[in-house]
């Protein structure tokens, strides 16, 4: 990093999906952008999305605006949110005339992709490429060290086909999740731990929905509450992303308490392949006997209308909920940022990790244009992080272990 300016003269970026994307936008749009490498653990070209929705809040609107600028709409928009009782009807007391916005994981980062390095693809169709720097971007690869160098830090890893590489940058942005190989090797002390229920996702064509189903879901966030279950639903973009009405897809997470070790948890994470996944179960590792006996529960749980959106889902995914938080999101004299969820993995009730990596970049945008001090950079990524982290574990454990107040 040069003595006279914020800005470094060269990043690595460890994680190549939305956080990694996102900060390595804020740098190339910088007056004189530094050269920025970004490193991705899957051997694929392309990440893929397994069908799963984001709540497109403040801070991910923001960043879009300021920094992708994609000239159309990334969003549904859904004015109302309620909650349904276990006979499918809205409990009037809960409707909310409150305006979000829904998106999805696959829209934002083509997007993102597009603007980092010109990656073209159906969501950017029709869409102008604005001539700012590009990044590098290599998969397959994974981190194996990371030290201090008289010229910044070192960083090695493996890539696939390539064997054991390294390089020096002035700054590395850990941006590779909750399960942060990075963190790992530099604050061992701080754990990722499953807190008692995991996430089932999924999606459906909002066509194959019936009547009764698309009244309360269509522009409607929904939920439904009863004890130790949570499921909630929004309409998304459907393929290419487009908005258009009877081309989206209905979106669902459904929150079930597993305890940990226990055979219904064993049997649910073990795949197909007979591998026990420890976090993602991801789509179409899922074991048959496994999913066939959830659908049957939907049935004998759910509101009709939720059981059937389960049941019309072709290829399910589990996320185990965990939490994690750093108490330092600099390393290394501040060589080393930990970033998005290698910072703090929010319970997913906040709706807040696309934000958070929204909110993180943007702060990082304004440190390295001078607006704020390093310090205060620290002190507000920390502070959202800290925040928000305990918010989501207020939910999670109100909505799991506890008595919602809309409890069906």
């Amino acid at each position: 990093m040069s003595s006279h300016s914020t800005v470094p003269n060269s990043v690595i970026i460890v994680g190549g999906s939305l956080a990694g994307l996102m900060h390595a936008l804020t740098l190339l749009s910088l007056p004189s952008p530094p050269k920025v490498r970004i490193l991705e653990r899957s051997p694929t070209a392309l990440l893929h999305d397994q069908g799963a929705g984001v709540v497109a809040g403040n801070e991910t609107q923001e960043f879009f605006a300021k920094y992708v600028r994609p000239g159309r709409d990334i969003a549904v928009t859904s004015p109302m949110r309620h909650y349904l009782n276990r006979k499918g009807d809205v409990m009037p007391e809960t409707v909310n005339h409150r305006t979000q916005r829904m998106t999805s994981w696959d829209m934002l980062y083509h997007l993102l992709r597009w603007r980092v390095e010109g990656l073209e693809s159906g969501h950017t169709k029709g869409l102008e490429a604005d001539g700012r720097p590009g990044a590098q971007y290599d998969n397959g690869c994974t981190v194996t060290g990371v030290e201090d160098d008289p010229e910044g830090v070192r960083l090695t890893w493996m890539q696939q086909g390539h064997g054991e590489q390294s390089a020096t940058a002035d700054l590395i942005i850990a941006a590779d999740g909750a399960s942060s190989t990075i963190r790992r090797l530099l604050a061992p002390a701080v754990e990722r731990k499953y807190v008692g229920y995991v996430a089932w996702r999924g999606t459906c064509p909002e066509t194959e929905l019936s009547h009764a189903a698309r009244e309360v879901f269509i522009e409607r966030f929904t939920f439904y509450h009863t004890e130790g279950i949570q499921i909630l639903g929004y309409v998304i973009p459907g393929r290419d992303g487009t908005l258009e009405p009877g081309n989206r897809l209905f979106n669902w997470v459904w929150y079930c308490n597993y305890a940990d070790g226990s055979p219904g948890h064993e049997d649910l994470m073990t795949g197909n392949d007979g591998k026990l996944h420890a976090i993602t179960l991801p789509v179409g590792a899922m074991k048959d006997s496994v999913w066939k006996r959830q659908q049957e529960y939907a049935a004998e749980i759910l509101p009709p209308q939720f059981a059937e959106a389960v049941r019309k889902t072709e290829q399910p995914f589990v996320q185990a909920i965990t939490d994690m938080i750093s108490s330092q999101n600099s390393l290394m004299d501040g060589k080393v940022l930990l970033v998005g969820d290698s910072l703090a993995g929010f319970r997913p009730h906040t709706a807040a990790s696309t934000g958070q990596a929204a909110f993180d970049a943007l702060t990082m945008g304004q440190w390295m244009s001078e607006e704020i001090s390093r310090e205060e950079y620290n002190e507000r990524v920390l502070e959202f992080a800290q925040r928000v982290q305990r918010h989501g574990v207020d939910l999670g454990e109100r909505s799991q272990f506890g008595r919602h107040p809309f409890n069906g």
